[in-house]
């Protein structure tokens, strides 16, 4: 959650007329500062799909917790729509189907898939991981086909009404559903869970590592040499793709989780207690910290250029003409954010532990 902020802050504070990602343009420090975001989502669904399990041994009925993932699934999606949405365009008329729209989604789906026999449920996850890269994408758009393109394609605009749909479903709740089945090992001893966390971590990159090596399967854009030097070749093999999230995106950023989950039960105990106030409380924080961007980016660049721009969802023609990227103000913006966060996360996770209000489970 803290990292996702950064990408966030980034895209209102300092946009750029070029990806982040992009190697023939970025600096190493642009590239980096994208990049390491790019472990948000996958993470926070593969966490999701743990959580649902729990939940699911928690109260010891699948038609409990199906019902629960419909309608937990369906607020998050009117939650994107109506909320996150206006948010985040400040009011334009857009509507975004991003990660919460995926999160929504893949809940609604998985209230049916849990009732598959385990065998099943790591067979489809692993299928709809490894085998979508060799669908191809739907060049255009319409209303014969965008059911196909809804569950797997390049993000992609509707015109009537207007929708930005990010994120497709197909990977991403294979993802959830993999974090289901690894929920079980959550109910291992510690040593148990951490060696199978390791192993499958290993297996992630190895697996990245080898493929992307090979240059053939597993992300759209392959890797090569660059002529800025052999650091930006090194970025160009790092450069995988998230929209929809190819194999190689989802192996390295996975890989790298099951480690970091690990990490985790080695961190200080103050660490622990900082992280944990905002981990507690994740949705929260998620909207409460994408307003607060949003507000103070508008006053930002009323202030600082006589009018309220939107960086990232205007064109670059648009923008004022002293208006220039910069790192630095990114960075100070993103630690002011989460200091200034951390008290009514605070606040808010000491009440929905002694709440019993019906409404605290969905926020």
């Amino acid at each position: 959650m803290i990292i996702m902020a950064l990408d966030h802050v980034r895209e209102f504070f300092s946009y750029t007329s070029y990806r982040a990602t992009d190697v023939t343009q970025a600096s190493v420090m642009l590239f980096f500062t994208r990049w390491i975001t790019h472990l948000c989502a996958p993470t926070f669904i593969f966490l999701s799909g743990i959580s649902i399990f729990l939940y699911f041994k928690k109260v010891g009925s699948l038609k409990k917790n199906s019902m629960f993932l419909l309608g937990r699934g369906l607020w998050l999606i009117l939650v994107e729509i109506f909320i996150i949405s206006f948010i985040l365009t400040q009011g334009y008329d857009l509507t975004l189907l991003e990660v919460i729209w995926a999160i929504g989604i893949s809940m609604m789906l998985l209230a049916a898939l849990t009732w598959l026999p385990r065998w099943a449920q790591i067979s489809l996850a692993l299928v709809m991981i490894i085998g979508h890269n060799a669908l191809p994408a739907i060049e255009k758009v319409s209303a014969d086909n965008i059911l196909p393109a809804l569950l797997h394609n390049t993000p992609f605009f509707i015109d009537k009404p207007p929708v930005l749909v990010a994120y497709t479903i197909v990977p991403w709740v294979g993802v959830m559903l993999l974090g289901y089945v690894v929920g079980a090992w959550f109910g291992y001893d510690r040593e148990s869970r951490n060696k199978l966390l390791l192993i499958s971590g290993t297996v992630a990159l190895l697996l990245f590592f080898a493929l992307r090596l090979l240059n053939m399967y597993g992300d759209p854009a392959p890797w090569s040499s660059q002529e800025r030097g052999s650091v930006y070749t090194a970025l160009s093999f790092m450069n995988v793709s998230k929209s929809p999230p190819s194999l190689l995106f989802l192996s390295v950023t996975l890989g790298i989780a099951s480690f970091l989950l690990v990490a985790a039960d080695h961190l200080s105990t103050g660490v622990k207690r900082i992280c944990s106030t905002y981990g507690r409380v994740p949705f929260f924080f998620f909207i409460l910290h994408l307003a607060v961007i949003s507000l103070a980016s508008y006053a930002w660049t009323y202030i600082a250029f006589g009018k309220s721009v939107n960086l990232s969802f205007v064109s670059a023609k648009e923008w004022p003409t002293d208006y220039q990227p910069s790192l630095w103000r990114t960075y100070i913006v993103w630690m002011l954010l989460l200091i200034c966060l951390y008290f009514p996360c605070h606040w808010y996770g000491k009440y929905k532990s002694t709440s019993k209000a019906w409404w605290v489970s969905y926020l």
